[in-house]
């Protein structure tokens, strides 16, 4: 066992339970269920967990009642078919070592209509902040109803054979919307004093302990002050924690960040963030408690940050949830003194939570294994029985991750990169602000590409025909995309070209990114694509050093295609920070000299203003051209990435996987 982490691996008893260390896999909504039920790719992802060392696995959550519905794939609400289908998940962590419990929740005045056709039941009718309709004041008759809807949901999951239950208690919801005076205006038993505030979040957990028994674990998933006056503040938390704490009602408390009272990007915190963003709040509500423990969350996502705030003494166990996804063996790793094979998660969301919030089954960017589990026998490389000799052209994230996965299996392989560093457009990323964890993720790949022996040949460019002479038995291309230099916008679809585009004061992201272009002062930068590249890299690059930076896009809103991985929001937020203006529903019309001719999409009108340079934002182009030669010879090649079509790290990724597999 690693000396790294003495805390971090003491096991901790929790109820009835010991827990094998202090890591938490824990809730969060993955939404991979099928007719409302948890099926194979629910049960390949939780084992695969249980096998990687997470002391305890927190299941996502069910809504414990009709009005609770939120995404197309929940799990069945007040219905006993769930289960034999959650038996089969509790055995099999069970017998992989975890101790494994179950979120149940409810979102209160927050709901969704479009899944749940229900409306939105709350303690006092607040607006929902989730969309833009009201919520229903619940009768009490109502009140009781859902007390016992979440009684009986824990029944079900005590029979399922999970050791316990997390209730839904943070970020504003409905049991944290009864405690706070924001959103419980009642004047009857279930509001007013503290005592009639909490009443029913305590009868919840009463009826569970009667229905459940004494060794069943109850757990809530709590947060901090509330950001508006009149709330809750962290004192009154403290308060409430405590009159739950002194009645032992309460054996776990999970501290989260954020809040649905306009602080919903902060829940699940991207890199716009810094680590261990509970860790103060941790600290004090495990002054408070006497018999609960203290789960520290958010962005503690490795090893070495969990250690640091359990050795502190600020929590009693640490919930790494995008860092097992990533790695879901990232516990045994840094068990095992190999804290430096943990593949590293980047804090992108664009996967994980991206697909989620467009009601897909989540995945993740770095690890495509992420869901397909029990297609691929979990995070394992298989070995080959007939190793071959292959050659990788490009060293971009396909490259990469293909060579890693070919030799892992047992082949000899050859990586070969036409730039003096691997990485690829990738790279490009990692350098810029609050990025580095891009960076990290290449140096792990160097790590494990030097580990497996692979030879990497850099300031190398091959032609077709020194690969066909190469000898080698299989040839991946990954040669990637270059950035388009025609100016094409998808507003204008009958125009290939933009007037004045192949002038000397215009160029690329990629050439202010890699330092090869350096703008003027005032710089016009056309964003086609409204998303990562243009936005949270190069405008926020270009502002940061002090040129003035003015983004023209034809969508409506600036950064939108980041809005599914909650960082849209805080890149607007950088751009007013920073003074970039942007101008949306608006085009390019043409460049000329130092002017451009911009179109409102809406008004139809035109408008002419100077810059210095014209920085261009817009889709790649393959590089195929060796695919295409290699054709033309009938020679049998793999192309991967970006040299198919421009796309994203992630259909990289997954393609060099899923290939790297059958090779």
């Amino acid at each position: 066992m690693s000396d790294k982490y003495p805390t971090l691996f003491t096991p901790i008893k929790l109820r009835h339970r010991e827990l094998r260390n202090r890591i938490v896999f824990g809730a969060h909504t993955i939404n991979m269920g099928q007719d409302g039920l948890p099926k194979e790719r629910h049960f390949g992802y939780y084992r695969e967990r249980a096998r990687g060392g997470a002391g305890m696995i927190v299941v996502e959550p069910s809504p414990a009642h009709r009005t609770g519905v939120l995404t197309n794939a929940n799990f069945r609400h007040e219905d006993d078919s769930v289960i034999p289908a959650f038996r089969r998940i509790t055995d099999e962590c069970h017998d992989e070592g975890a101790t494994i419990v179950h979120q149940l929740y409810h979102v209160g005045a927050h709901g969704d209509q479009d899944n749940s056709w229900e409306p939105y039941w709350s303690p006092s009718g607040t607006a929902s902040m989730h969309d833009p309709w009201g919520s229903h004041a619940m009768t009490e008759n109502e009140i009781n109803e859902l007390v016992e809807s979440f009684i009986q949901a824990a029944r079900r999951d005590h029979e399922s054979g999970f050791d316990g239950v997390d209730l839904f208690s943070g970020y504003n919801c409905l049991i944290d919307q009864f405690w706070s005076p924001i959103t419980n205006r009642r004047d009857d038993k279930w509001g007013g004093s503290l005592e009639n505030r909490l009443r029913f979040s305590v009868e919840i957990c009463e009826g569970i302990r009667k229905v459940a028994g004494d060794d069943f674990i109850i757990g809530m998933t709590i947060s901090g002050a509330e950001p508006y006056p009149g709330g809750l503040s962290m004192d009154d938390k403290l308060e409430i924690v405590s009159w739950l704490d002194a009645r032992g009602l309460v054996d776990y408390y999970s501290i989260g960040n954020g809040s649905y009272l306009n602080r919903f990007a902060e829940i699940v915190p991207s890199f716009h963030f810094g680590m261990k963003l509970t860790e103060t709040e941790a600290e004090q509500f495990k002054n408070t408690v006497s018999h609960a423990l203290i789960t520290a969350e958010a962005r503690v996502k490795t090893p070495e940050n969990a250690e640091e705030v359990l050795s502190a003494g600020h929590a009693d166990m640490v919930s790494i949830v995008r860092g097992q996804i990533a790695d879901p063996h990232l516990a045994n790793k840094a068990k095992e003194g190999r804290a430096e094979d943990i593949r590293p998660c980047i804090s992108c969301n664009q996967l994980c939570l991206g697909r989620r919030l467009r009601d897909y089954w989540g995945s993740c960017l770095v690890n495509p294994s992420v869901g397909r589990e029990h297609e691929w026998d979990g995070d394992t490389t298989p070995p080959t029985i007939a190793p071959k000799e292959i050659l990788v052209v490009g060293a971009g994230p396909a490259g990469m991750e293909v060579a890693r996965m070919a030799a892992a299996r047992g082949h000899k392989v050859r990586l070969v990169e036409r730039l003096d560093e691997i990485g690829g457009q990738f790279r490009l990323a990692a350098g810029q602000p609050e990025r580095g964890e891009i960076g990290g993720l290449i140096s792990w790949y160097q790590t494990q590409l030097e580990k497996l022996q692979v030879r990497i040949d850099l300031r190398t460019e091959l032609s077709a025909e020194d690969i066909r002479n190469s000898g080698a038995d299989e040839v991946v291309l990954c040669t990637g995309s270059n950035p388009s230099r025609t100016g094409f916008q998808r507003s204008m679809p009958h125009r290939d070209t933009l007037p004045g585009v192949d002038q000397d004061n215009v160029c690329t992201v990629h050439d202010v990114l890699d330092g090869s272009f350096t703008p003027g002062t005032n710089v016009l930068l056309l964003d086609d694509i409204n998303g990562w590249l243009p936005a949270s890299l190069t405008a926020l690059h270009l502002a940061l050093q002090r040129h003035v930076v003015t983004v023209v896009t034809a969508a409506d809103v600036a950064a939108g295609q980041m809005e599914a991985s909650h960082t849209a929001s805080t890149t607007r937020e950088r751009f007013w920070k920073y003074g970039v203006e942007v101008l949306t529903s608006t085009a390019l019309m043409k460049w000329e000299g130092n002017t451009a001719t911009l179109l409102h999409l809406y008004a139809d009108d035109e408008e002419k203003r100077d810059f210095d340079t014209l920085v261009l934002a817009t889709t790649n182009t393959p590089e195929d051209k060796i695919t295409h030669e290699l054709a033309a010879d009938h020679m049998v090649v793999h192309t991967i990435g970006d040299a198919v079509s421009a796309r994203t790290a992630s259909m990289a990724f997954f393609e060099a996987r899923k290939l790297g597999m059958s090779l």
